[in-house]
């Protein structure tokens, strides 16, 4: 059974070290998912809309090493998303976006899914952007209602949502994620994306999350671990301790490893999700983890291979 991955694909920005120039690196949130779930040996297709550019032939070429299906990739003479990314002392990462009139934004709705897609995945900038947003949004609430798993990161850039421009304000945002809440099953969160959301902040709990029709939360602590938070209560697992290079791509690793587990445990539906005890989150958990944190020792988003995460 194949995991579905859906959106945006573009181009980070990256700073050289000590250096004023910027690298390109290829990455978008989905685009990293779909990639580290293909390394880890899954089955993954993708569903996006990639540019005829240099850059999106540059995409499809890491797809197809990952071992992605690309046969759900629409293609459009549009240029590649640009984000411009700077990087704080600790290696974490802040983001600006060249959006306007860019492929992914432009994806149309692929129809009816098959029986043989399983899992569908959704996050970040495809959730934003319109007019793809609400075909995204769309799809996530007949993928649920057909009885396919679904996960969801918001990934919530703040240099994409303003207040007065754009295609939605933050206050319209929020409201947008509460909509989908019912049609999640695991929704993935970092901390900070937690508090923007209003977490413990607008007196919004995890329970009401879960309430509103969530199976589960996982929240990322960056090198403080994993938490997941269920209707049986919270289960965490630390950090994997490496000398960090940058952060691009840690989350997005999470989430597709995540995704690869469960897969590889025939953990499909919502109720095999919400059947997990203790221990199979902890493994779980552990798994991500330890697969973030090949990532964040190596510049830019480089999710691991199978082989890499096996080891030790």
């Amino acid at each position: 059974m194949t995991i579905l991955v859906c959106g945006e694909a573009l181009v980070d920005l990256v700073p050289v070290h000590d250096g004023p120039l910027l690298s390109p690196k290829l990455g978008g949130g989905p685009f990293n998912v779909a990639v580290s779930i293909g390394r880890l040996g899954s089955p993954v297709a993708y569903l996006s809309r990639i540019s005829r550019d240099p850059f999106g032939e540059q995409i499809l070429a890491r797809l197809r090493d990952a071992g992605v299906d690309i046969s759900w990739v629409q293609r459009g003479d549009e240029p590649t998303t640009l984000a411009m990314t700077t990087l704080a002392e600790d290696g974490s990462a802040e983001y600006s976006f060249y959006a306007d009139g860019t492929a992914d934004r432009l994806v149309a709705d692929p129809g009816d899914l098959p029986d043989s897609i399983s899992v569908l995945s959704f996050g970040t900038l495809s959730l934003l952007y319109e007019p793809g947003a609400s075909m995204y949004a769309g799809l996530l609430h007949r993928a649920r209602a057909a009885g396919k798993l679904t996960m969801v990161d918001p990934n919530i850039r703040p240099a994409a949502i303003d207040s007065t421009s754009g295609d939605i304000t933050a206050d319209g945002f929020r409201d947008r994620f509460r909509s989908w809440l019912p049609s999640i099953d695991i929704l993935k969160v970092s901390e900070d994306d937690s508090y923007w959301l209003g977490l413990g902040t607008q007196g919004t709990t995890v329970d009401d999350w879960l309430a509103a029709g969530v199976t589960a939360v996982v929240m990322t602590r960056g090198g403080d671990g994993l938490s997941v938070f269920t209707a049986e209560g919270e289960t965490s697992v630390p950090g994997v301790a490496v000398d960090v290079v940058d952060t691009i791509g840690a989350g997005d690793t999470v989430h597709g490893a995540l995704l690869s587990f469960l897969q590889k445990e025939t953990i499909i539906t919502s109720n095999a999700v919400r059947a997990m005890s203790k221990q199979d989150w902890q493994r779980a958990l552990a798994f991500a983890a330890k697969a973030a944190s090949i990532t964040v020792s190596r510049p830019g988003a480089d999710p691991p291979w199978a082989s890499e995460a096996s080891r030790g």
